[in-house]
């Protein structure tokens, strides 16, 4: 681990975090917020992302602000060959952080873009996870977890929290649900419902299912997932499908032919699906960044892992750990980015329905 820098007697009053993207890892960073909070109490949390990460943040009343680096922007004026415009973009986004006056900067990525960032502002004291890509060249301290030491959820950003000082405990993930969106999800959710079940009420224990996400060796079988949402509505729960824009078509095969298991795919914004799960009394999903939703917000969550598995434990409610984590550690497992198997996928395939839902019937009964 590197040498702290030094801190002045009083700490740093302008904090910023850089984690930029995804979705799960920004979900697994968020208990930073907390633990910067309890170690520098009258210091402002900040945080930098982009544009399609903002949601999660944005309503959580401990950051000052979410500023989004507008990369996509860069991008389309990189591929139009409009370099000058591309050149004042970007030294308009390093003066907007220059004047901010940050005086601790954390790079939770650990990446070159990340680590441009951080130094775009100019601070003082800037701390990065890891660093790769020659990002270490950009901050002052490169913090390096020990591999496999902490099996809980958001370890490598625990890690750096107790780096910083950080009180004991005081890492918790730090999901937000802005009242808007609630109100929507509930809305959306009830029309469906009713429509589902011919208007009748419905008091069925919500169980969220999130299939998709962004690498095939990932999933778990389709047909699983249409037998799974089956079984439950026999067990007397209701099912709802939950993804993006582009995981419609996917979504309407898995529920074709059960017009109450509810599909959602696409339906709701970022923010407002962060809403509903904090509703639901269990979550079912892959890999993926709604999964890691449901355990950062204390649902009983089912997470099916297989090429990947970033965590072997979520976090706990009570000493007890609300996420039951379905993993089979075959010697090929896990491969990550480079599959082996040509197509097989028997990490994911080998997880049966029946495994599946005993294990998701377990973990309601945690919510008694």
């Amino acid at each position: 681990m590197s040498t702290p820098h030094p801190v002045s007697p009083q700490g740093p009053r302008r904090i910023l975090v850089v984690r930029l993207s995804a979705l799960g890892d920004i979900v697994m960073a968020s208990g930073l917020i907390p633990a910067l909070k309890a170690r520098f109490p009258n210091a402002e949390v900040s945080w930098v992302c982009e544009p399609v990460c903002a949601p999660l943040l944005k309503h959580n009343p401990r950051l000052k602000q979410v500023i989004v680096w507008p990369r996509g922007e860069w991008q389309a004026l990189w591929k139009a060959k409009r370099y000058l415009d591309l050149w004042r973009a970007v030294r308009a986004f390093r003066a907007q952080l220059k004047a901010e006056k940050f005086d601790l900067v954390l790079d939770g990525q650990g990446l070159l873009k990340s680590g441009l960032v951080a130094w775009f502002t100019g601070a003082p004291r800037r701390v990065s996870i890891i660093a790769r890509e020659g990002s270490h060249r950009l901050v002052h301290e490169v913090v390096t977890p020990p591999p496999g030491a902490d099996p809980v959820m958001g370890s490598e950003y625990r890690y750096l929290a107790h780096y910083l000082g950080a009180p004991q405990g005081s890492f918790v993930h730090d999901l937000a649900v802005g009242e808007a969106p609630r109100a929507r999800a509930r809305e959306v959710l009830g029309e469906r419902l009713q429509a589902a079940w011919g208007g009748l009420p419905n008091a069925r224990p919500l169980v969220v299912l999130a299939p998709f996400t962004t690498r095939p060796q990932k999933h778990w079988v389709e047909a699983n997932w249409s037998e799974l949402g089956r079984r439950m509505l026999a067990q007397g729960l209701q099912p709802v499908v939950l993804g993006g824009p582009a995981d419609r078509e996917a979504a309407e095969r898995i529920c074709a032919g059960q017009p109450q298991l509810i599909n959602l795919a696409g339906t709701l914004k970022l923010d407002e699906s962060v809403a509903l799960i904090a509703d639901a009394q269990l979550l079912v999903g892959v890999d993926t960044g709604l999964t890691h939703m449901g355990s950062a917000l204390r649902i009983p969550t089912v997470a099916l892992f297989g090429s990947t598995r970033p965590y072997r434990e979520g976090p706990k409610v009570g000493g007890v750990a609300r996420t039951r984590i379905l993993y089979d550690n075959l010697p090929c497992s896990p491969c990550r980015r480079r599959p082996t198997c040509n197509g097989a996928f028997t990490c994911m395939t080998g997880l049966t329905t029946e495994r599946v839902l005993q294990a998701a019937l377990v973990q309601l009964e945690t919510q008694s």
